[in-house]
C-alpha cells in the first residue's frame, strides 16, 4: 500500500522552535559578528588563550588527534551532514510532501551560501601555528562545521516530530544531534583549526537560520492552502 503523504500543516502535534528563539541566537549572532570583524581586544585574547591551551594538549596526544581528524572529517563532516538532508528530501518527496521536501533542501543550500558569504565578507585568518596538527581551508568565521551540523541536526528532529515519529526515537535522535552539534565544534577547536568565537558563532547563526525556516513554514502552512499534491 502506498505510503501516505506528510501533511504539511500540523502544527499542534509537531511544533517548530519558536521564531523568539531565532531572533535571540540572530542578534547574538550579528554582535559576535561585529566584534570578530571590529577585532575586540578581549575577545581576540580569549579566543587565543583558548587555542593555544588546546594545541598545546593536541601535539602531546597524537592518538587523541587521529580520533577528532576522524569523527570531524567522516562522521560530522559537513558533507555527511548535507548527505543526511539529502536522504530525507528525497523520501520527504516520495512521500508526496514536496513542498517541505523543498523547504528543508533550500534551507541547506541558503545555510552554506550564507556561511561561505560571511566567511569572505569577514575574512578571519585561521589560528596559526608552527607544529599544526590539521589544516583546514577558507576563512575562519563562522565555522561551516559547527553551522552546517545545527541547521542539519535542527532540520532533523522537526522532521522527525512532523513524521510521528516514536518517543522513544526522538529521544535518541535528540542526544545524537546534540552529542553531534557540540561534538564537531570542539573538534574544531582541539585541531587548531579554529578560534572558539568562530564556533559560538557557527551554532548560532544555526540556530538562527535553523528556527526562522522551521517557524516559517509552519507559519506558511497554517493559512488557508491546499494541502502539497504529489
Amino acid at each position: 500500500m502506498h505510503s501516505p503523504p506528510l501533511s504539511p500543516t500540523r502544527p499542534a502535534r509537531t511544533p517548530a522552535p519558536a521564531p523568539w528563539t531565532g531572533i535571540v541566537c540572530g542578534v547574538l549572532a550579528l554582535v559576535l559578528l561585529a566584534l570578530v570583524a571590529a577585532r575586540w581586544s578581549p575577545l581576540m585574547r580569549l579566543d587565543r588563550a583558548v587555542a593555544e591551551a588546546l594545541h598545546r594538549r593536541a601535539v602531546t596526544e597524537p592518538g587523541l588527534v587521529h580520533v577528532n581528524r576522524v569523527l570531524t572529517d567522516w562522521l560530522w563532516d559537513p558533507w555527511t551532514m548535507r548527505a543526511l538532508i539529502a536522504v530525507a528530501v528525497v523520501l520527504l518527496w516520495w512521500r508526496g510532501a514536496r513542498l517541505l521536501a523543498a523547504w528543508v533542501a533550500v534551507t541547506s543550500l541558503f545555510s552554506s551560501l550564507l556561511q561561505q558569504g560571511i566567511k569572505a565578507a569577514v575574512g578571519r585568518e585561521r589560528p596559526r601555528w608552527p607544529d599544526p596538527v590539521d589544516s583546514a581551508h577558507y576563512a575562519a568565521f563562522p565555522s561551516g562545521h559547527a553551522m552546517t551540523a545545527m541547521v542539519s541536526c535542527v532540520l532533523l528532529l522537526w522532521l522527525l516530530r512532523r513524521s510521528g515519529a516514536r518517543p522513544w526515537i526522538r529521544r535518541t535522535a535528540l542526544a545524537a544531534a546534540w552529542i553531534s552539534v557540540l561534538g564537531v565544534g570542539l573538534t574544531r577547536l582541539y585541531l587548531g583549526v579554529h578560534w572558539p568565537s568562530d564556533v559560538l558563532g557557527g551554532w548560532l547563526l544555526g540556530a538562527a537560520l535553523a528556527a526562522f525556516a522551521t517557524a516559517g513554514y509552519d507559519r506558511y502552512t497554517s493559512r488557508d492552502r491546499a494541502p502539497d499534491a504529489a
